[in-house]
């Protein structure tokens, strides 16, 4: 049974921009559930400014907390050298920058050009590598800007390409706005396994038009073996139009363990997860499978009370 490596965002990407704050406790324990879950890669947090994105404000504070743990790996967004030093004091191990596809999504998110924040993701990854940490580079928007539309193959591949030449241990191909079909993510993968060795490469699906579990499959039929997803299918980018909920994990987990891989994780462990995080946030949650997976587990409960 081939195994396929999941990397859980919900601290990071699925809490960023919810509207409740959410104490660094509550994201600690909602950690400890993942972990709990058999989820053994996890992003953390970011290390953006406070003023951007508050909900990240106790960035430094969650690292510290997390610093020693051996059984999962921690990973951080540090977007820039500022932020990268942050995460270093903290003790962070794996961080991880974001380079988007289009001039215009640059200028919005970071206010830089393309060619500047090429620039700026390189030197961090220089500097995190020269500091012995381990690095993931996303490229967002890959597949579609909400501000410029489809974004060409080319373009992807040479940007992609040109942050695995910097020495990103790994490159993540996000579909930040859930635009991607699964021909698109077909296309794209077949193009970027000629600059990219398919080991390296990972995916970021959100779930805005329903393809989120489609076009998972087809990058497993591409060869992709890492994916980025989020326990109850929460999050989406503060700075992308249009980005609502990410590939929820126990959907992922499902599709792939039906079709024969394995995941190393608990559909009941992230059941208990998606409860504390409904509870957090005052609201429900989870993706596709949830409601069928939880019927399951009450009918089983059941069969297994005594009479």
């Amino acid at each position: 049974m081939q195994r396929i490596f999941i990397t859980d965002v919900a601290p990071r990407d699925g809490l960023q921009n919810q509207p409740v704050g959410v104490s660094t406790a509550s994201k600690l324990r909602l950690i400890e559930l993942l972990a709990k879950a058999g989820v053994a890669s996890i992003e953390a947090t970011s290390f953006v400014s406070p003023k951007a994105v508050p909900q990240m404000a106790d960035a430094t504070e969650l690292v510290t907390a997390l610093a020693g743990r051996d059984d999962i790996r921690v990973s951080v967004l540090a977007p820039n050298l500022r932020g990268l030093q942050r995460a270093i004091s903290a003790g962070a191990r794996e961080v991880a920058i974001v380079l988007a596809a289009t001039e215009t999504m640059n200028r919005k998110n970071i206010n830089l050009s393309l060619e500047e924040a090429v620039s700026v993701s390189s030197n961090t990854i220089h500097a995190a590598k020269a500091a012995g940490l381990r690095t993931r580079a996303y490229v967002a928007v890959a597949f579609e800007c909400p501000f410029e539309g489809l974004v060409p193959v080319a373009r992807l591949t040479q940007l992609a390409g040109r942050m695995h030449d910097e020495g990103a241990d790994e490159v993540v191909i996000a579909d930040t706005i859930g635009a991607a079909s699964p021909t698109q993510v077909r296309n794209g993968l077949a193009a970027l396994r000629d600059v990219i060795p398919v080991g390296q490469l990972g995916v970021h699906f959100h779930n805005t038009r329903g393809m989120g579990v489609a076009n998972a499959w087809v990058a497993l039929e591409s060869g992709v073996r890492r994916f980025d997803s989020s326990a109850g299918g929460i999050g989406g980018c503060p700075f992308a139009p249009g980005a609502s909920g990410n590939l929820a994990t126990e959907d992922l987990v499902l599709m792939a363990e039906q079709c024969g891989f394995d995941t190393g994780i608990s559909l009941d462990g992230l059941v208990e997860a998606i409860a504390f995080t409904e509870k957090v946030l005052g609201r429900s949650a989870g993706g596709e499978a949830l409601s069928w997976y939880r019927s399951r587990m009450s009918a089983r409960a059941r069969s297994d009370s005594p009479a």
